[in-house]
């Protein structure tokens, strides 16, 4: 039964896991049941917020975030342009426009200064990334949308575990949303949660996510159009697992990327941008920029036929045809262009050796020379 299991959930006992699905099974209870709602407090206790709501992946968890503060069509929402693009396909699937904000002029994250630029009367929310595990400036962000009296939608997706000003990423306000896809830092296969202190948000959550219903006399109220983006008790089970040695799984990432960025330091060509302090990062990826000069494709491929596993960063949305049914032209947002082109994404992997990563940085330098 568990020969599947060290391929998606690494970092937890197998014989346990398997324990908890028998006892899953046995039950007959497969939704919204007891690991669900261990699930949700687990996660939202780590985030210092007084609810979180499970669903079936981050972007449907943005998605009800949107729904949840009853913006739709013919309203904006300002984004961060360097991202996966399910956020702003989000905003998009939600009936309102993504306006799309470029990065900061040294680091991956939102850049709030041009943020402040595109705010006009339609304006209804910020939605924030923390990409790679990387904190936003989410005092500045929150700062800039209370005084346009904006929702903050904070895209924690992989930022599980990442701290801003001594506060965790997705406890902020007003909304924050996390990931549990295999590449991030706790995995159930496919699945999100969103958190946050507002009970009148928590509660349209709740409604929202289990097709606009609410219990009533042993059936159900069906009080909205609604969603089916709830959690199954299965991948609560993994996640809770892995929720209790969330602090060993984040400290182990921190320590290798300390040890990359040691390594890394020679090497002409390549920065190591971080936004905040590195205990402060989850490194739910480890990420440099590359000279404008390199040919990262080439990189890439020397990686490769030395059977290391490495890609970009992540995307710039605005230089997408889907985004350009917007009116954006590749290259508009500068600086989020030029990071879709030159950054590379390393392997770091739990407990990662020294001897691995000499390696990856050794076969870096051949590609670079």
């Amino acid at each position: 039964m568990t020969d599947w299991l060290p391929l998606i959930c690494p970092s937890v006992a197998y014989d346990d896991l398997a324990g908890d699905f028998r006892a899953i099974a046995d039950s007959g209870r497969l939704t919204q049941g007891p690991y669900l709602r261990r699930f949700e407090e687990s996660v939202g206790a780590f985030a210092g917020v007084r609810f979180a709501c499970a669903t079936t992946s981050a972007t449907t968890a943005l998605h009800l975030a949107l729904a949840a503060c009853g913006i739709g069509a013919g309203d904006e929402v300002l984004v961060s342009d360097f991202t996966f693009p399910a956020t702003g396909n989000a905003i998009a699937q939600a009936g309102a426009t993504p306006v799309l904000v470029d990065s900061c002029p040294d680091g991956f994250v939102m850049d709030v200064d041009d943020a402040a630029t595109k705010i006009t009367e339609r304006t209804k929310a910020i939605m924030v990334v923390d990409p790679f595990g990387q904190p936003a400036d989410l005092g500045r962000v929150l700062d800039l949308a209370r005084a346009h009296d904006l929702r903050v939608i904070e895209d924690a997706a992989c930022a599980l575990g990442s701290y801003r000003d001594g506060r965790p990423c997705g406890g902020w306000p007003d909304i924050g949303v996390y990931s549990f896809h295999p590449r991030k830092i706790i995995t159930t296969g496919e699945g999100g949660m969103l958190t946050t202190d507002d009970e009148v948000i928590a509660r349209r959550v709740e409604i929202l996510r289990n097709h606009g219903s609410v219990a009533k006399d042993g059936g159900r109220r069906f009080e909205e159009f609604g969603f089916n983006y709830r959690m199954n008790e299965f991948q609560a089970a993994m996640g809770l697992r892995q929720m209790a040695r969330l602090e060993a799984i984040v400290a182990d990432r921190r320590r290798t990327a300390r040890r990359y960025i040691d390594l890394l330091a020679p090497l002409d060509g390549v920065a190591v941008p971080l936004s905040a302090p590195l205990t402060d990062c989850n490194f739910q990826s480890f990420v440099v920029v590359l000279d404008g000069q390199v040919d990262r494709a080439a990189v890439i491929e020397h990686l490769k036929a030395r059977s290391i596993e490495s890609t970009l960063g992540t995307y710039a949305m605005h230089a997408h045809p889907a985004y350009g049914r917007l009116g954006y032209r590749p290259g508009q947002l500068a600086r989020s262009f030029f990071l879709q082109d030159n950054t590379l994404t390393l392997p770091l992997l739990p407990a990662m050796d020294e001897f691995q990563m000499q390696r990856v940085v050794d076969g870096l330098k051949e590609a670079l020379a």
